[in-house]
């Protein structure tokens, strides 16, 4: 069976694309490490992705590798060259960004423009540069929505949400990216507001990770 390591820098990631594996790949066997002191310590250090966060990532990554594992996705959208620097050294193996595969399902033969929604504001500056050149993006973030999931109210999070996906709409967008793994369980409360298709990471990365772990056994 392969061994799959799920790499999380928030608490709230774990749940979602543990139940997407379950629901599309329930026969890889999945190991999560989490060390939720990696997104506060961005929001606060002010030193952005510095050399001591990509050595962070380089630690955790290695660790992964040296417990069996087949393939690595990181579930934080904050981090990407941090992360683009682990699949350049873990090379033999896929190892995923939270968003990419997500991103290239966003913009495989679609036209319109794409909103996307993110509840951490770091988020915003980090992932908007991973869509192609020419897409039209429309990046907003739901303030309050992470705070809300924090104190445990998620239907205010899913609202919240929500109602940023119908604000999109109404600006013209024809599909709209949740751009967080913590977001995932707000796509039905989106869809239901919005009446727009819903693209979530934690199922485009499942799909996307299967698909190049099986690759790479050939």
């Amino acid at each position: 069976m392969t061994r799959i390591a799920l790499i999380h820098a928030l608490s709230h990631s774990v749940a979602p694309i543990n139940a997407a594996f379950e629901r599309d790949w329930s026969e890889a066997v999945r190991m999560n490490l989490l060390d939720d002191s990696l997104s506060a310590d961005l929001a606060r250090g002010g030193r952005g992705l510095d050399a001591a966060m990509h050595e962070r990532f380089q630690r955790l990554a290695q660790y992964a590798v040296d417990t069996g594992a087949e393939g690595i996705l990181f579930t934080c959208s904050a981090f990407g060259p941090c992360i683009e620097a682990v699949a350049r050294r873990h090379a033999g193996i896929p190892v995923l960004k939270p968003n990419e595969a997500m991103v290239a399902e966003a913009v495989q033969g679609q036209s319109g423009r794409l909103g996307l929604i993110a509840t951490f504001a770091a988020t915003l500056v980090s992932m908007p540069p991973e869509f192609p050149p020419g897409i039209a993006l429309e990046p907003v973030l739901a303030e309050g929505a992470l705070d809300a999931l924090n104190a445990g109210d998620t239907q205010r999070h899913d609202a919240l949400i929500a109602a940023q996906a119908v604000a999109l709409r109404e600006r013209g967008c024809t599909r709209i990216a949740l751009a967080q793994f913590s977001m995932a369980r707000a796509r039905t409360a989106c869809e239901a507001a919005s009446g727009l298709p819903i693209l979530t990471t934690v199922d485009s990365a499942v799909r996307a990770l299967r698909l190049r772990t099986d690759q790479a056994a050939r």
